[in-house]
């Protein structure tokens, strides 16, 4: 039995799309070699049969030996008994293949986007990479099933050509030479079936991208009156996609008919062939129904032919899509030779001139919330800065730790964090360490019940993707809960209450000033509940530190006081 995932999927091959086939080739040789084993053994037992049959014919019936008869007979058996063991053996090799390459490819694509973030939408449609997850991963996967069919052909088809050979030179010519031709035949409709299916392909994700970011934007598409027109443009595009998928087909298509009717013909000319030798005594009736046998047998590797034609261009251009997200790289580089995480230490935004002392509760505020925003980015190193600007903890800066380390040591609660598909709890405890009445206490710091309550089944129930089933003051309040679940030792909280009432931001700055004591707390916002609550608050102008104190120092500054008073009157 095998585990999925894998426990280490590997680093790929990028050069290009065919050194990524070899290179997942490469990683599960040992089953490719099973099937091929096998597939050959399944083959070269149907393309016995032909030949013990012809034998049993010449040397028992007509030639009216008992023993001879019954020796051929019980080879046919044996023969019989090796094909259906080699048979399920091969199946089941070719679906081990099948299932390794795609769950790696899936695995690679899932850990590239992890690592490169929330940069992957910016750089890519996410409807690309969402179908490279699944419809490509399937196609290499299916150029790694049809291996065993295709080993097995090509062994059978050499032994039979041989055979054919040694009983007549010339059918066996005739083999040899005209199943290449067939083979060539096909290969100019690979060309633009490639062209086509790269079209297709790039087709499909813009739609994909385009039907959720329609979906995620229904409401407020609703509430302008803009669904019809987007209605409009999904179906322009969608026909287009229908379009292209026609377009494939046709190729596809004549290449299925191909697969019928070039060794339909080649059989009808090998038996016509045969029956005029046999006729002219050059054949034995045996090897007349040996060599129609045989003909008829040709016609399974030569539909397998044309079948890994089809499904290694699938394979090529699926590989073509899944190394355009392999290639991009993190916008964050890791250092060299990271340094250590500092612990318990100042903290130093050198271009802003924010500092924070270990243990801190700091609000911060700014005129232009999009200041704090940068901060918050710059604290937590969702951004590097430029130049010889850092973010020093302990004197070292953020750039020369590795991102693992930061990540594990301050955690970053943006104003626009997500909520993804699934159960409940796992949102808000993504790792299952945290005990019941630790979670129950993390809700209630963030004075979520109502979110959690409004669930069927609570935290053991399901909810949709972002959580649109929730109001946006029960999705901010279950991110924050989240957060503080996580219990980092320097957290940053963008907003935390912007979207709640008075009296619930007043119990969650109470709840967050007791949960977080003694540890390094940062939060970016404008609200007077908050900011009353801070050991201290910085306010920015112009991405700068312009004052810092106490709440009721500063409000008495006309600079700090219009943003508290504005952010009053909003509430």
């Amino acid at each position: 039995m095998r585990a999925f995932p894998l426990a280490d999927p590997g680093d790929p091959e990028t050069g290009s799309p065919l050194r990524f086939l070899i290179w997942i080739a490469k990683g599960q040789r040992a089953t490719l070699l099973g099937g091929m084993t096998f597939g050959i053994l399944w083959m070269c037992g149907q393309a016995a049969v032909p030949f013990v049959v012809g034998r049993a014919i010449d040397r028992g019936i007509a030639g009216r030996d008992n023993a001879a008869l019954l020796g051929w007979s019980a080879a046919l058996l044996v023969i019989g008994l090796i094909q259906a063991a080699s048979g399920i053996s091969r199946h089941r090799f070719a679906v081990t293949n099948w299932m390794t390459a795609t769950f790696r490819v899936e695995q690679l694509l899932t850990r590239r986007a992890s690592l490169l973030g929330g940069s992957l939408a910016k750089r890519i449609e996410i409807g690309d990479v969402v179908s490279s997850a699944t419809t490509d991963a399937l196609y290499i996967g299916n150029a790694l099933d049809i291996t065993a069919r295709a080993s097995g052909a090509i062994v059978s088809f050499i032994a039979v050509a041989i055979v054919m050979l040694s009983t007549s030179v010339k059918l066996g010519l005739i083999v040899l030479i005209g199943v290449p031709l067939l083979m060539f035949a096909v290969g100019p409709l690979l060309k633009p079936l490639h062209r086509r299916q790269t079209l297709l392909r790039a087709s499909v994700g813009q739609l994909t991208s385009f039907g959720a970011d329609t979906v995620a934007g229904l409401r407020v598409l609703r509430g302008v009156g803009g669904e019809a027109e987007f209605v409009a443009r999904y179906r322009t595009r969608s026909q287009d996609v229908r379009r292209k998928g026609i377009s494939v087909a046709a190729l596809e298509s004549m290449l299925d008919a191909a697969q019928v009717l070039l060794p339909g013909i080649f059989v009808a000319l090998l038996t016509w062939l045969g029956a005029r030798m046999a006729l002219r005594h050059d054949l034995t009736v045996g090897e007349l129904v040996s060599f129609y046998g045989y003909a008829a047998f040709l016609l399974a590797p030569m539909k397998i032919a044309t079948e890994v034609a089809q499904k290694f261009t699938r394979a090529f251009v699926a590989a073509g899509r899944v190394l355009r997200v392999f290639r991009l790289k993190p916008l964050l580089p890791e250092p060299n030779a990271p340094a250590p995480m500092p612990h318990g230490a100042e903290i130093i935004d050198t271009i802003s001139g924010f500092t924070v002392q270990p243990g801190e509760f700091v609000a911060v505020a700014a005129a232009e919330p999009e200041q704090a925003t940068a901060l918050a980015d710059r604290l937590g190193r969702q951004v590097d800065p430029t130049g010889g600007e850092h973010v020093l903890v302990g004197g070292v800066s953020l750039k020369d730790i590795s991102i693992d380390d930061v990540r594990r040591t301050i955690v970053v609660s943006d104003k626009n964090p997500r909520l993804f598909a699934g159960y409940l709890r796992a949102q808000l405890d993504p790792y299952q360490r945290a005990s019941d009445d630790k979670l129950a206490a993390a809700v209630a710091s963030a004075a979520a019940e109502d979110a959690i309550e409004s669930v069927p089944d609570e935290l053991d129930g399901l909810i949709d993707e972002g959580a649109r089933g929730l109001s946006g003051g029960q999705r901010q309040r279950l991110v924050l809960a989240r957060a503080l679940l996580a219990d980092p030792e320097i957290l940053v909280l963008d907003e935390p209450t912007s979207a709640v009432d008075a009296y619930t931001e007043s119990r969650i700055a109470d709840a967050i000033a007791a949960r977080r004591a003694g540890k390094t707390t940062i939060v970016m916002t404008t609200s007077p509940l908050v900011l009353a609550r801070a050991h201290r608050v910085v306010l920015l102008d112009a991405g700068r530190v312009v004052a810092d104190g106490r709440h009721h120092e500063l409000i008495k500054q006309p600079e700090y006081r219009i943003i508290v008073e504005r952010d009053e009157e909003t509430a």
